[in-house]
């Protein structure tokens, strides 16, 4: 029986940026990240176009997939981020962002719990952050936590008529335009 080695947060980030694939460092643990579907990928690409287009000449920023957030025990890769201040970065690769504004993570049947349980606990650490995001792969749906004082508000949207509005930013996501393309009769899963 094998067992699981640990490694530092700075072991971590040094064989990440070499790897020819992406893996999210959890509490010590190197944990590789699955593929994505043809749905998670435009539904992605949509949520950061809409949120690029709608911010475009504002001060904040916008990155898909590849930008990593640290919170205490993690570096996490959400689908995509938006940064409304400037930009804070562990290192000077500028590959770790610590001060998100909105995080939006698309849901998949393997990756669902992970995303709505341990990863939002570890999410709402972050000071930064007023929003996060949870959009459905296999039906029209978006769910989305906004800060409070000392709570999240819960709100969810169902439909593709319906829009979600994100005030935290000034942006609103119709859901519409998150889906184009989405062809749901196909069963994908990532």
């Amino acid at each position: 029986m094998a067992t699981a080695t640990k490694v530092s947060p700075e072991e971590y980030l040094r064989l990440e940026r070499k790897a020819e694939f992406r893996s999210e460092y959890v509490d010590g643990m190197i944990v590789a990240m699955p593929g994505a579907t043809r749905n998670h990928n435009i539904i992605n690409k949509n949520v950061s176009g809409l949120f690029w287009l709608q911010l475009r000449g504002k001060s904040c920023e916008v990155y898909q997939s590849d930008m990593k957030v640290r919170t205490n025990k993690r570096y996490s890769y959400p689908d995509t981020v938006v940064v409304c201040d400037e930009p804070e970065f562990s290192d000077d690769e500028k590959d770790v962002l610590q001060n998100p504004t909105v995080l939006v993570e698309v849901l998949s049947r393997s990756t669902e719990s992970y995303d709505r349980g341990d990863k939002f606990a570890a999410y709402r650490e972050l000071k930064s952050l007023q929003a996060y995001v949870l959009v459905s792969q296999l039906m029209p749906r978006v769910e989305a936590f906004k800060r409070q004082e000392n709570d999240w508000l819960f709100s969810e949207v169902s439909g593709i008529e319906k829009a979600l509005k994100l005030e935290a930013i000034g942006c609103e996501l119709k859901l519409s335009e998150i889906y184009e393309k989405v062809d749901f009769g196909r069963e994908e899963e990532s």
